[in-house]
């Protein structure tokens, strides 16, 4: 039986008496786009952030190839590298180009040599539509020219999973296309992701698997066409209520 990248059992966070997270359970296999669905404030952004270190949750597990990374001393540069992340404020060097924003955590996080990063860098930036602009600085691109470099500087990383916080909500209606697009296209080259986000039409299109989270549970689960065609939960027809119409 084929064992996930990811599995994620009875994880929980809170902010002082504030419960984020409440017995979080879910796995992601090789191949998966799960989508985390759910109003703000439900708990997304917070799960994905346990994923990737940026927050530590208060009790469950965390398995990543079969290794529990919230037990023992794992070396949190290397792990973020096979688990790389996307974020909403894109989070580039301003004072590099577009380069060598995709150049410097291969060199200095997985000591490549300059020419192999750089291959690597050139490789992803035409991947996503952003050769052209390599010799830029970073303070010159559009919300979703810098979104898609973010992109690119994520895969020069060799990810195993690579996660996804909202990439589009601080975009501009018009640059939202282009950053999903790019995200439509690693999924069908198979690129294993965890999605929040707040595009239904994405979600439903893409996701090999949805997750809808309401008030820090996972309230249901289930494959695109089960949330999206026939959600069992009252709460998720809700949430989905001025989609399913349209």
């Amino acid at each position: 039986m084929e064992q996930p990248i990811i599995h994620i059992s009875g994880l929980k966070k809170s902010f002082g008496d504030l419960s984020v997270l409440e017995n979080i359970e879910f796995n992601v296999y090789k191949g998966d786009v799960v989508c985390l669905i759910g109003s703000s404030g439900s708990g997304k952004s917070t799960l994905l952030r346990c994923v990737n270190l940026l927050e530590v949750p208060d009790g469950g597990i965390i398995e990543v190839d079969g290794q529990n990374i919230l037990e023992g001393s794992i070396n949190v540069n290397r792990y973020r590298a096979r688990v790389g992340m996307v974020f909403q404020s894109f989070n580039l060097f301003n004072n590099m180009t577009v380069l060598k924003n995709c150049m410097i955590a291969q060199m200095k996080v997985l000591h490549r040599s300059r020419e192999e990063a750089e291959a690597k860098a050139l490789h992803y930036l035409e991947l996503v539509g952003m050769l052209e602009f390599k010799n830029a600085s970073s303070l010159t691109l559009s919300g979703g020219q810098k979104q898609r470099v973010a992109i690119a500087r994520a895969l020069c990383m060799d990810p195993e999973v690579l996660l996804f916080d909202e990439p589009t909500s601080a975009l501009d209606p018009e640059m939202v296309g282009e950053v999903l697009e790019v995200m439509k296209r690693l999924a069908k080259e198979g690129l294993t992701m965890i999605v929040v986000t707040h595009e239904m039409g994405f979600a439903k299109d893409v996701a090999t698997h949805v997750v809808f989270m309401d008030k820090g549970v996972i309230a249901e689960e289930g494959s695109a066409e089960d949330i999206f065609q026939n959600p069992k939960e009252e709460r998720t027809r809700a949430f989905l209520s001025r989609y399913l119409n349209q």
